[in-house]
């Protein structure tokens, strides 16, 4: 599930587990882990990079290879355990690379920047992926963790965990045709990550003083896109640029 489920499966789960069970967040964002701290006292993250695709029910599509993805994991908020690499080792036997990490977090909150573009994919397709409206999320979100004084792993650090080891391939003849946020517009779920992703930079910004016009209009709309059943790049780039601020559009975006 992704984060906008956690907190009512967390409570369910609380009624009936165990309060020393582990519990493993493997999940987009950096909200989930501090939920699961409610009510579990053994939390983990892990850190998602797996191009995986979920179109239809009992169908997931494993894009990357040589190897499916990468999960590495940590104990929340910081440190190693026994559990932690026990995970790792069991992830490691079948199509997933996994390290063990005593600062996940750091880790997660790099894939957050990352994620910003996700809800610009979702609104008008994968032209946004080099796009100013993608760049302009990403550089809001690097202003407001480093107001917020969070350390978060940079694009280098990122590109050399991820070398070689995630190629995107195809499936029979198909390419992939877009992210977790894209996927979820195209089952219809009406309801998206975007509050904790991009949201997850707004709420920092009006925390610390820093603007984020880009990341809360990607927010709304992509919202308003799920909640109105429309599928994925039904927006145009002209069209969210119209949302942002006048001296943040230039022409000829795509």
């Amino acid at each position: 599930m992704k984060s906008q489920d956690t907190a009512a499966a967390l409570s369910d789960l609380a009624a009936v587990a165990p309060a020393g069970i582990p519990v493993v967040c493997v999940q987009n964002g950096v909200e989930n882990e501090r939920l699961a701290s409610r009510w579990f006292e053994h939390v983990y993250g892990i850190c998602v990079m797996c191009p995986a695709g979920y179109l239809t029910p009992g169908t997931v599509q494993a894009w990357s290879y040589p190897i499916s993805g990468l999960l590495d994991i940590g104990r929340y908020p910081s440190g190693i355990d026994d559990t932690a690499k026990a995970i790792a080792a069991a992830l490691a036997t079948s199509t997933f690379q996994s390290e063990v990490r005593p600062d996940i977090m750091r880790w997660k909150y790099g894939k957050l920047v990352t994620n910003l573009g996700n809800a610009a994919e979702a609104l008008y397709g994968p032209a946004s992926r080099s796009g100013r409206v993608t760049a302009l999320a990403r550089e809001e979100g690097v202003a407001c963790l480093r107001a917020a004084g969070i350390d978060f792993v940079g694009e280098s650090e990122d590109k050399s965990r991820r070398g070689d080891l995630l190629r995107i391939g195809t499936i029979s003849g198909q390419a992939r045709q877009g992210g977790s946020t894209w996927q979820s517009l195209h089952r219809q779920t009406h309801h998206i990550e975007a509050d904790y992703l991009n949201g997850g930079i707004v709420l920092l910004g009006r925390g610390h003083g820093v603007p984020t016009p880009v990341n809360a209009v990607l927010q709304r709309l992509a919202n308003q896109l799920a909640a109105s059943g429309r599928p994925p790049g039904s927006m145009s780039a002209a069209e969210v640029l119209s949302h942002l601020p006048p001296q943040l559009r230039m022409p000829n975006e795509s």
